[in-house]
């Protein structure tokens, strides 16, 4: 009867486990990419984006990228990118989905061997909850961590059942799942130390030479992956860090942040993706922190004889934080929060059998514990919702990592990166700039200085950001490519020219540099050479669409309509939502006197940039020519709200002002208005607009001025070898000085 009870309990926690998880973490559906990894472990790295394929597997497999050889990984990402696309939402759900399932097996394992239903069900609880683990769960770069604990909780299943009956059958599932956890994440080379921790306790296995003598293959493992995340760490420049960081210190940092986790654990305040390295700490920090360490270890070894599970929790704190702690040094972060997904594990099975057995003799036990572990996990849902709200873009999480901790640069930098990708240029510039006053050396952040500067027409600022980025990176051919950028902008189209070759010349395939030396060349006049550059870019990205847009306008200037219509539509297709695109489309349908589709395009490209002044004209003269008059002028006077010098509007607007037939529309005040403004922005010096003018007076009666003001068009006209509009404004002239007005037929 017990053991059925046993069992419904069991499934009736599993079940809140699952919705109590869901409720914490729901939001994470929301969330986008950040900019921190998740750029380069998914949404800008092709290997992943292209999905499972031979080639992408190989690449997994044989390539070290991001400072990390951990293909398992690689391909649970590229098959994210078959099902969803770039999609966030889908590889989010998935890293949800995985720490859901961590947190069943972990109460499922540890309910199998101790036989304790509720506190295996408050330990997993806690590691579902807890908003130390937000970080793992709600980052799409770490599904290292959500993947490689999955396969560390097989691993201790499997060996249980192996536990229980020793046998080559049983052992082999063991090494299949830890081999794949190593795989996901190296972190997981800890897991055999812990299998001799649980041979202790809660399993009593005894025996110790043997049972470590069956985990040779563990081990063997374990030193394995080890040795080869270790060179590829230090091939790949990861290990940088150390370097800058002497032995001492690294040393003194890992006996802070092992008492740092469990106050974070205990008091989860202050949460940020990245806590700067203090690089030198106050003499009392480390002494307070191993005085701590040392106190705990003794009465947990002194404790442990009798209650085994503070030893083993302890030591499983201590033990698989080792490689992450800082000894040695990955980055130049003191801490992380994804670091404690696995370690806190141990101190929660600490506290959880020691509440067990420190109220075993309480009258209300059961109560007292069941509204404690409720407040508790309550308080972390709640937190965990909080922490959450932090990680929706970059913005929010770089944005919250800044006022949480002091002189971050990491984090200005990437705040300023992230204002950078929203167009906030100016505040993006105030970031950088403090990132730079931090860490003057700091490549990214001067190189995106650069291109905030360039962004804003700060040519010069942004060739100085540029040329000082060239002392400090490998990257030096983008650098190369953006200083032929700002050159351009420039003027300078041969040092524009002379940095994309050298970009080129170290980077033959960067396409960026071939679009924008096919720029350079047009506007020098060497169209045929552009087309050359801008077809060798589409050969070795098809789908890049800028080259097509290129592509699209040289050839509709060369007349070549057809083929300036494929080129557009497929800059389309591969950038929806191109507004330029969609103008310059409309432009070409014109030529080809298609109005109704060039009507379309324009207004397409006003629906995506209301703004868009050179669309607004060009759909204006197309609804004035087909007689929808009302719409038209609504849009010329857009035009002039938003530019109030614009000389089409103000002479479009004007002229039909002046000479409508329609006396429900005609206002000869504000044509005079409107034209006489177009003609002192051009000093009087333009036939069109004086014709405009005169046109404007003679709608109003005042035909003395009018025939005065054509007289100045016919002979502006004339000095311009514009013959046929001469003709015209003088049989107008001949209008008013009859005393009539000139009205459109």
């Amino acid at each position: 009867m017990k053991q059925e009870r046993n069992k419904l309990y069991a499934i009736l926690i599993c079940v809140v486990l699952v919705l109590t998880t869901v409720i914490a973490y729901e939001q994470v559906r929301y969330n986008d990419f950040v900019g921190y990894d998740d750029y380069s472990y998914v949404t800008e790295n092709p290997n992943v984006t292209g999905g499972i394929t031979s080639e992408s597997i190989r690449w997994a497999f044989t390539t070290p990228y991001a400072y990390n050889w951990h293909p398992l990984t690689w391909l649970s990402h590229m098959l994210d990118c078959r099902l969803f696309g770039l999609n966030p939402t889908g590889h989010h759900i998935i890293n949800l989905l995985f720490h859901i399932a961590n947190t069943l097996l972990l109460f499922w394992v540890l309910k199998r061997m101790t036989g304790a239903i509720w506190q295996s069900a408050f330990v997993a609880a806690v590691f579902a909850l807890h908003p130390l683990h937000v970080e793992s769960v709600a980052w799409a770069a770490e599904r290292k961590d959500v993947l490689s604990s999955f396969f560390w909780m097989l691993t201790m299943i499997a060996y249980v059942r192996y536990a229980e009956q020793p046998s080559i059958k049983r052992y082999l599932p063991v090494v299949l799942a830890f081999s794949l956890g190593l795989l996901s994440k190296p972190m997981v080379v800890t897991l055999p130390f812990v299998l001799l921790l649980l041979d202790w306790w809660p399993l009593g296995r005894g025996k110790w030479g043997r049972l470590i003598a069956e985990k040779i293959p563990l081990f063997a493992l374990a030193a394995v992956s080890s040795l080869v995340t270790y060179i590829v760490q230090q091939r790949t420049g990861a290990m940088a860090g150390a370097d800058l960081l002497p032995v001492t210190i690294r040393t003194t940092n890992a006996l802070v942040s092992y008492i740092n986790y469990i106050g974070k654990m205990i008091y989860p305040s202050g949460l940020a993706v990245f806590y700067p390295h203090p690089l030198k700490l106050q003499i009392w920090q480390p002494i307070v922190s191993a005085v701590m360490l040392t106190v705990i270890s003794t009465i947990v070894i002194y404790m442990g004889r009798r209650r085994r599970y503070l030893a083993v929790g302890w030591l499983w704190y201590l033990g698989t934080l080792v490689p992450v702690v800082g000894l040695v040094q990955v980055g130049l972060q003191a801490m992380a929060d994804r670091y404690t997904y696995l370690p806190l594990i141990g101190i929660f099975i600490m506290v959880s059998w020691g509440a067990a057995e420190l109220t075993a003799k309480w009258r209300y036990r059961n109560a007292v514990l069941g509204i404690t572990a409720s407040v508790i996990l309550v308080a972390m849902l709640i937190c965990t919702r909080t922490q959450m709200h932090y990680w929706q873009n970059s913005l929010t999480l770089f944005g919250r990592a800044l006022e949480v901790t002091e002189d971050n640069q990491v984090m200005q930098t990437n705040y300023g990166n992230a204002l950078l990708e929203k167009g906030q240029f100016e505040e993006s510039i105030t970031h950088l700039k403090e990132a730079l006053k931090l860490r003057p050396e700091d490549f990214e952040a001067r190189y995106n200085l650069g291109l905030a500067f360039l962004n804003l027409g700060k040519i010069d600022e942004a060739i100085v950001c540029f040329t000082e980025s060239l002392k400090t990176s490998d990257k030096v051919y983008k650098v190369h490519s953006d200083l032929g950028l700002a050159y351009a902008e420039k003027g300078n189209l041969d040092m524009a020219i002379g940095h994309y070759k050298e970009a080129l010349r170290l980077q033959p395939d960067y396409v960026k540099a071939i679009n924008n030396l096919g720029s350079a060349l047009k506007k020098q006049g060497k169209i045929d050479e552009a087309i050359k550059q801008w077809e060798r870019a589409l050969q070795l990205q098809p789908d890049f669409a800028n080259p097509h847009y290129n592509l699209g306008v040289a050839m509709a200037e060369q007349g070549k309509y057809d083929d300036a219509v494929n080129h557009l539509k497929e800059a389309l297709r591969i950038r929806p939502g191109w507004a330029e695109a969609h103008y310059e489309l409309g432009g070409v349908y014109i030529r080809q006197g298609k109005r109704k589709q060039a009507a379309e395009q324009f207004a397409e490209a006003l629906r995506l940039d209301p703004n868009y002044v050179e669309a607004r004209v060009s759909l204006a003269r197309i609804l004035l020519e087909a007689g929808q008059v009302l719409p038209a002028i609504g849009h010329y006077y857009k035009i002039l709200q938003l530019e109030p010098d614009n000389i089409d509007a103000l002479n479009n607007l004007g002229w039909f002002l002046a000479t409508t037939k329609d006396t429900s529309i005609a206002n000869s005040a504000e044509a005079i208005k409107l034209a006489q403004h177009a003609c002192e922005l051009t000093k009087y010096e333009q036939a069109e607009l004086l014709d405009t003018l005169a046109a404007a007076y003679a709608s109003a009666g005042k035909f003395n001025e009018a025939a005065e003001t054509a007289e100045k068009a016919v002979k502006s006209a004339e000095a311009g070898g514009k013959k046929e509009l001469a003709d015209e404004i003088q049989k107008r002239l001949e209008l008013y000085k009859a005393g009539q007005p000139y009205q459109q037929k």
